[in-house]
């Protein structure tokens, strides 16, 4: 039988775990290239030798997904894999049809295939989309468990769009580990918060390689699912976010409804800003799709940190992808301008410049903010530029980060905290109650 050859569909994260656990040591199979999408700047680069393997001396292109058609003909493919999230349905079989029509099989793999077993209990959290608030939830779990004297150590889901031999293992204990890593505004968005909690997180590009050393130093591995994925690891909880401000869409993209059937636990968060009928709707799909889920409501508790911005008029920064893939017009700071009495928000497509310009381009149905677009020094200096020249009194900055940290503005910054704060459901410590107590036993077995 001949070498199965496989191309692998992705935006650097899913596709490159995919190709680790199930192809890398595969002496049947032979993926010939990752093509790619969703990120800016990741094409056009190799999946390196260090990290592919023995059987691919030259290691693995890495093309624009544009060219998938031509890459299945050239290589004679056999099969293409689909490895990214936040997509709807219709996406994906588009992608479907597209793989089809060259003659090629698609394929999906699945949980049990791609999931690795740690020696540390497991919680994960995923959500039905980008920007439900999953981040926060992560937050709120990672604090319960600390408060039962759980040690968390955080794995986040990959975002290495730099020198993938360099970032094969990442640690993050301190801001000087972001600045060693050069890390992107949307790495620091979901690492900053645990750092300024004294967690350490760990990402990077190899996920068995990264477990292992993050195992050595966790009482529980708390998974941090990007992008919507499910999880890269066996979870002992899967706790599972719904967006209310979004309804519907938990039944309509993959793999959001995959993790909404699969959740132990779903939050639908955001009770706070969305309308009755949607939070209805939400619970609705809850109970249809995973009527065993123990089903939690939360708000997205929102403060200010800085000056007061009432009577102020605010040009808005968001988190990027959360307005982008993820497909939210809005997000905590314009809810927080409108809550916190602002005079006016300021539209930011008249000052918008370079790639933040296209960026407004290209998604005209968002509110008047600015994405908080960091995926390289170009767009950080395009941000600040951008946020200069606008007509505004001040800057309110909803991204998790510390904007001062990463780029300089004329202009004085209001940052916008929002967590988690359960508002209905089981306690979401009671929840976690098994895990800790799995701990204490491990801990006593061992005389700690």
């Amino acid at each position: 039988m001949r070498t199965e050859r496989i191309l692998i569909m992705g935006a650097a994260g899913r596709d490159f775990h995919n190709f680790n656990v199930v192809y890398r040591d595969d002496p049947d199979t032979q993926v010939v290239a990752f093509t790619a999408t969703q990120i800016p700047g990741i094409a056009d680069r190799h999946y390196p030798t260090a990290l592919a393997g023995t059987a691919y001396p030259a290691g693995i292109p890495i093309v624009s997904e544009t060219e998938l058609e031509r890459l299945i003909a050239e290589h004679d493919v056999d099969a293409v894999v689909f490895a990214y999230s936040d997509v709807a349905h219709e996406t994906v079989m588009h992608a479907a049809s597209r793989v089809l029509a060259a003659g090629a099989d698609f394929r999906l793999l699945g949980p049990d295939r791609t999931m690795l077993r740690s020696n540390r209990p497991v919680v994960a959290v995923g959500a039905t989309r980008t920007g439900s608030g999953k981040s926060q939830t992560t937050r709120h779990l990672a604090a319960l468990l600390a408060a039962r004297g759980v040690t968390p150590v955080v794995i986040r889901h990959p975002m290495p769009y730099g020198d993938l031999e360099r970032q094969r293992v990442q640690r993050f204990a301190s801001y000087a580990d972001l600045d060693r890593h050069d890390t992107t505004i949307e790495e620091r968005e979901e690492y900053e918060p645990h750092l300024d909690a004294g967690r350490v997180v760990y990402a990077g590009v190899d996920y068995e390689a990264i477990l292992r050393e993050a195992e050595a130093e966790a009482d529980v591995i708390l998974w941090d699912g990007g992008n919507n994925d499910f999880s890269f690891y066996l979870p002992d909880l899967f706790v599972v976010v719904a967006d209310p401000l979004r309804p519907g869409d938990e039944r309509h993209y993959h793999p959001g409804e995959t993790n909404l059937r699969r959740a132990d636990v779903v939050i639908i968060n955001k009770i706070d800003a969305a309308d009755a009928t949607a939070i209805a709707q939400v619970g609705m799909s809850v109970r249809e799709l995973n009527p065993g889920a123990s089903l939690v409501t939360a708000a997205s508790e929102l403060a200010l940190e800085g000056a007061d911005i009432a009577g102020k008029r605010v040009i808005i920064v968001e988190d990027g992808p959360t307005l982008t893939h993820g497909g939210m017009h809005f997000g905590a700071g314009v809810v927080a301008a409108r809550r916190f009495g602002a005079a006016a928000i300021v539209d930011p497509r008249p000052f918008a410049v370079g790639s933040i310009a296209e960026v407004l381009a290209r998604y005209p149905d968002l509110e008047s903010l600015v994405p908080a677009m960091g995926y390289g020094p170009g767009q950080i200096a395009d941000l600040a530029a951008t946020l200069d020249a606008a007509e505004a009194d001040l800057v309110l900055s909803a991204t998790p980060i510390d904007l001062t940290r990463v780029l300089t503005t004329i202009k004085p910054i209001t940052r916008v905290r929002y967590e988690l704060k359960q508002m209905s459901g089981p306690a979401l410590g009671d929840l976690l109650e098994p895990i800790v107590e799995r701990v204490r036993g491990r801990l006593v077995t061992n005389g700690a």
